[in-house]
Formats: C-alpha cells, structure tokens, sequence
C-alpha cells in the first residue's frame, strides 16, 4: 500500500515499543493503518457547552469551560485526592481526582481557561465532577475538532497501559493529524464519483473525528460500502485465478462404476434436485477446471448419494476419492451408507480415523499407495502425512466450517494438480452469508426431500405438561416407533449439563421401566465402543428411547424413530434445533418434534420457537437465525470474509452487499486479471488487506 500506512505502531508518539506489544496481543494492531481501523463504537455530542448553573439531576455527561483554580489535596497513599475548582462566568464546580494526580496537578496552569468533560454527580449537596477530561482551549483550537467524541471499546489489559477510551483518542488524534494528505484512495476514481463517495482518507479520519453528523454518515457510508466491495472482489477474482490459472483433473467418462450403480443399485429414484445437481457437478469435472463447488441440501436430502455418484465417476476416470467428516460418528456413518449402497460393485472404501488400529491403519496406507484403495472415508486422520494417496482425483468436504483452512490446504498438497473439491452442508446458508462467506464457490442447492417424506409436526410445551408428554411417547412406543430425547451440552465440562442428562435418564427409566420398555443413554464423555454399542442397540430396534446429548446431531439415521424430544429447547440455536429435528422424518411415517422449555422465555427464544413451529423450511430457518444471532456468531466466519467487515452488516446492508457484488462482477468481466493500470489501486490494496496472511488462504476452498 503505502509507507504511512505500514509504519509500525511503536513508532506513533504516545506508543512506544512495551505500549505497542500491548496493541498487537490485544488487539492485533501492529501498524499506523491497523490503528486506523480500531472504529470507535459510538459518539457522544461535544457541541454544546454548558454553563455550571445548567447542571442538575438529569445532567449525563456534560462540558464546560473556565478557569480552574485552588488545587488541594487531602489524605495520604491510596486514599489520597486532589480537588479544584471551575468557575465560568455563571458560577463553579468542584473537580475531583483520585488517580492520576500528578498529571492533573502538572496539567493544570492558573490564569489559563479549559474545557472540562465528564459526568456531574451529587455529593454532600454539591455537584462535583471526577477524573474529568481536560484541555486547554488553544489545544483544542489546534488539534482535531470532537463536534462528536469518539468512544472506543477497550479492555482491562489495555486500560492498565493507559488506553482507554480517551487513552486511545489521544493517539487517534495524534494519527488522525498525521494521516492528512498521507493515505491514498483504493477505489477507482470512476467508482468513487458514480456512487458520490467522499474520498478514501476523508472516510478514515471522519470516522474518528467527524465535524458533524452529516460528515460521519458519509464517511460510514463509503466504508461499509468499500468493505463489502473488498470481499466480494477478493472472492470473485481469486476464483478467477483458480479457474484460469489451476487446470483441473478432466472425466470425461461416466462408465461402468456410475452406470451399474444408477441401473443396478440406485435405492430410490432421484430428485429432480438431485439430477440438476449432479448434472452441473459432471460439467465441473468434464471441463478440464478445477471444481470448487459448495452443495447445499437440508438434514434428510440426500446429500451423501449424490457425493457417492460424484466419486463413483472419479473412479470410472481412473481416480480415488475421499470423504471428509468432522467426527467419528458422522464419518462411520457415511462409511456404513456407502458400503451398503455399493455393496456387490467390487469397490473397496475403507474408515480412517483417530481410534483406527495401528495395523488397519498400515493396511489402508498401503492399499491407499498402490491404488488399490478406491474410496477412503475419514475424519482429520486423512490430514496425516502418512495419508498418501495413489492418484486423488476429487475431496469430498462434509460440514466444511468445522475444518480450518490451513488444516483444508493439506489436502491440496496430497497432489501435484489439485484435485476436484465438492463441499457439503447440512446447513442452509442464507444467500446474503452464502455471497460472503462461499462467493468463490460454485453453489447447487438440494430443494426437494425424497418422495414419501412427510413434514414433520413440531410441538411446544412447557415442563408442567411433561406427563402429557410421556403418554404421547407411549403412544409411538406402542405402534412400534423410536423416540430420541435430547439434553443441551454446551460444553463437555459443563457438570451440570451431564446433571440433567443423567437426572433426566433416571426419570425416563421410571416412566418406561423394564421389561416393557428400554432405555439406552449416549453422551460425549463415553469411550467410542460404549457409544457404538448404545447406537447400535437403537438401530437395531432394541431400545426404544435414546436418551443423548447433541452427540446424535449428525450421523445417527434411524428411519424407525419418528419422535424427537429436546429439552431446555431454549438453550439451543436455531440451526441446531432443525439439524436436531432432521434426525427424525427419515422414514415414510409422520414424524413429530416436541421443544420441552421452561414457562418464561426471552424474546429471541420466544421468536426462536416459533419459527421451529411454524416452518420445516431450512432456509427460511436459516434467514431467521442470521436475524436473530447476527452474521458475527455463525459458524466458520473468522475465516471469511465476514472477519473482514468492521461497519458493514450483511444483514442491515443487504442491498449494499448485492450493489457491490454486482460492480465487481462488471469490473471483472472488463478486467478478469485486473491488469490494466487503472485497477493498480484494487490490487495494492488487496495485497494490503492480507497484509497479516502467512500464506495466501484464498488459494483454498
């Protein structure tokens, strides 16, 4: 970018190098431009001045100006204080300090006026200020104007070394001056007068500084506007890059392995979802580029038999394929489907994960080797250098958000040419997030459930109906059905989550005893054979209740369970409430979903059970969710765009976001390469935003 920009923080009067590693561990700010980018949160109106007699009960945080004057000190060590007194021409206020002492008796010069800000408060019926922000009326006059002061977020840590909120206006303001005719503007001048955006530097020292509400909207403005233009344009060109640059693995057949498996042993008869799906995927692997492709379908909608197709047609070309999986369970599950699925094509898949034995593990290394080894299905094992494959021609990646990229960039690495990458998500992303988060993705989208699935019905109760409850579990028991209950675990430690699972298993034993009824329990802290044993159990039809934690949200399909029970519903997020109520309805029988809470909720939770009641639709749960928690808490977005966006909502900003997306697809289309001169300023700054980068993520699905 630029010199000024890039300047260490150590080097900014008021740092220095011990206050500069505070900035960088807190708060990741190592330059003069990170700095720049610390926005303060809001502003409180400096434009008034109030006069002593004003002040009364109601006063929050005024400013005066006067002369101060009579300066005594009272107490010894840590009960010392100092107190002075303002007087303006109306009257006087007595100010009060009880830290920073010496700097307040070294700042303040008889004769000489001030502007105090702070807030009046009443003691011994006399109002008084404490610890008061002060300055002479020449430094003012000199310095930045604060029409609107900046407030900025800190912490105890920063507050120790001195940055607290006026902490950090100091420097800001020493920067802000410095900063002037220093930051060159990263948007083409075209762009900047289309859309009547004040210039780049205006905006970064408006921000900080407004001279009036008017200006700090506009500076707001372009910002949010820049951010958004920014990830979409390091998105779109980096798939660019991928598409133009990368050659990709070309299969061109779709022979016997593909075509036995449609004809021969395909369960059910696809979705027309299904068919555009695979279709637009065997264009991908035909045409000669890498596919980076992310495949969207809610719980139940047949992700993992069109990412059998896809792999089935890798295999028909001469290549492996693998499966990804974030947990043990999920992947034993995909592993058990597929098996099944290809059972008689002479395929052979093997399961690679952590608790795979030492001598398995050397078999599968081998067969994987050689080539022998077709399809390996897996957790993070398969990121092990050990894990070296013969030719791998394409990754499946399930539940992407819970891989992180450097973990994804090994995968990259098994090949010379990077292999075809399909990601799937159980998870609906809303297009707003799905544009920020995927934007350099391909997106295919399974809409439709199988035919002969019905919605499932979704209750709620509170705990004084649970009696109710039991007789309507009773119910589906004696028509041969399987219930699931589910308690919250947030966390593995919390010991009272693991409470309530074991008080709550107690108390379903009682009201389903033996020998009528069986009870199983599955929870996080069981070792893998117990977990595999109580699942199975319930497979098989032996128990008809499981009681669980959020263990059973992925991985577990029991058609014959049509009954989900989760507990403290409240506890839970939207997403994980329909991924929950997705483990029921995978049969043909009418399914049921009953949200157990307690009888006060808050409004989100409120707003959060309604929705589940009224709506099966993924999507729309998803947009709802995005609404509720807000883009910051989803899954997966610190390593996305959306870590990028300080101003800018994608949610408030929607239409910004779409406006922006839709101007860099036009630029690009000019200029896919951005090569012409007049787009060096987007490529310096992009190089600027990745400026913390040790590697080039981008690179990476």
């Amino acid at each position: 970018m630029n010199d000024f920009l890039n300047t260490s923080i150590e080097y900014l009067k008021g740092v220095g190098p011990k206050r500069a590693d505070v900035l960088k561990k807190e708060l990741n700010v190592h330059t003069f431009g990170d700095l720049l980018e610390c926005y303060p949160f809001r502003y409180i109106d400096r434009s008034k001045f109030y006069k002593t007699t004003e002040i009364n009960s109601d006063s929050a945080y005024v400013q005066l100006k006067g002369k101060i004057s009579n300066l005594q000190f009272a107490g010894e060590g840590r009960s010392k204080r100092m107190t002075a007194i303002l007087k303006d021409d109306q009257g006087e206020l007595e100010l009060v300090w009880f830290q920073g002492i010496k700097w307040a008796k070294e700042k303040i010069v008889p004769g000489v006026e001030y502007v105090v800000f702070g807030k009046p408060s009443y003691f011994n019926g006399q109002y008084n200020m404490a610890h008061p922000e002060l300055e002479t009326t020449s430094e003012i006059s000199t310095g930045i104007a604060e029409t609107l002061q900046p407030q900025y977020n800190s912490s105890e840590t920063l507050k120790t070394k001195g940055f607290n909120s006026a902490g950090f206006r100091k420097i800001m303001r020493t920067l802000a001056l410095m900063a002037q005719s220093c930051i060159p503007e990263n948007l083409p001048p075209d762009l900047v007068q289309r859309f009547k955006l004040i210039s780049h530097e205006a905006a970064l020292i408006n921000i900080h500084f407004p001279l009036s509400p008017e200006i700090l909207s506009k500076a707001q403005a372009r910002l949010r506007f820049e951010e958004l233009f920014f990830v979409q344009l390091r998105l779109l060109r980096q798939k660019n890059i991928r598409t133009r640059q990368i050659k990709g693995m070309e299969f061109k057949t779709v022979g016997n392995y593909f075509n036995r498996f449609y004809h021969e042993k395909l369960p059910f008869e696809l979705t027309g979802a299904q068919k555009k799906v695979i279709k637009e995927i065997r264009f991908d692997l035909g045409s000669g580029k890498q596919m980076n492709r992310l495949l969207q379908g809610d719980v139940g909608s047949g992700k993992t038999l069109v990412a059998l197709m896809c792999m089935l047609i890798a295999l028909d070309n001469g290549y492996q394929a693998c499966l990804m999986a974030p947990t043990e369970i999920l992947a034993s599950q995909h592993f058990k489907s597929i098996t099944r699925m290809i059972e008689g094509l002479d395929i052979e898949v093997e399961l690679l994960t952590g608790s795979t034995r030492v001598v398995k593990r050397r078999k599968i290394d081998t067969a994987l080797r050689e080539g022998s080894l077709k399809i390996l299905i897996g957790t993070h094992a398969l990121f092990e250098d050990t894990v070296v494959f013969n030719n791998l021609g394409l990754v499946i990646i399930d539940e992407q958000h819970r891989f992180g990229v450097a973990q994804r960039a090994r995968m990259w690495a098994k090949n010379i040419t990077p292999p075809h990458i399909l990601v799937m998500t159980a998870t609906p992303i809303p297009r707003t997030l799905a544009m920020t988060l995927y934007g350099d993705l391909d997106l295919s989208v399974i809409d439709e459930l199988p035919p002969g699935r019905k919605p499932i019905q979704t209750y709620h109760i509170t705990d004084s109906k649970r009696l109710r409850l039991f007789g309507f579990m009773k119910e589906q028991i004696t028509m041969g059905r399987q219930v699931y209950v589910v308690y919250p675990l947030i966390q593995e430690s919390e010991k009272s989550d693991l409470v309530d699972l074991m008080n709550g298993y107690e108390a379903i034993s009682k009201a389903f005893p033996l020998p009528k009824y069986a009870v199983s329990m599955l929870h996080g802290k069981m070792k893998p054979a117990d977990k595999d044993f109580e699942m199975h159990r319930f497979a098989k039809g032996e128990t008809n209740i499981m009681v669980a934690t959020t263990v059973i949200e992925v991985g577990v399909d029991v058609p014959n369970a049509t009954m989900m029970v989760i507990e403290n519903a409240e506890r839970f997020g939207l997403s994980q409430l329909h991924q929950l109520r997705g483990r029921v309805g995978r049969g043909a029988d009418q399914s049921h979903c009953v949200l157990v809470t307690g009888p006060k909720l808050s409004s989100d939770g409120k707003k959060r059970i309604e929705t589940m009641v009224r709506s099966n639709d993924g999507f729309e749960i998803a947009e709802a969710d995005l609404r509720l928690r807000g883009a910051g808490d989803m899954q997966g977005t610190r390593q996305s765009g959306i870590a990028d966006l300080r101003l800018a909502d994608i949610i408030r900003d929607e239409h910004l976001l779409k406006v922006a997306r839709s101007i860099v697809m036009e630029l690009l289309d000019d200029d896919p390469m951005l090569e012409k001169p007049e787009h060096k300023r987007l490529t310096n700054y992009l190089r600027y935003q990745r400026r913390h980068e040790p590697l080039n993520w981008g690179m990476i699905s």
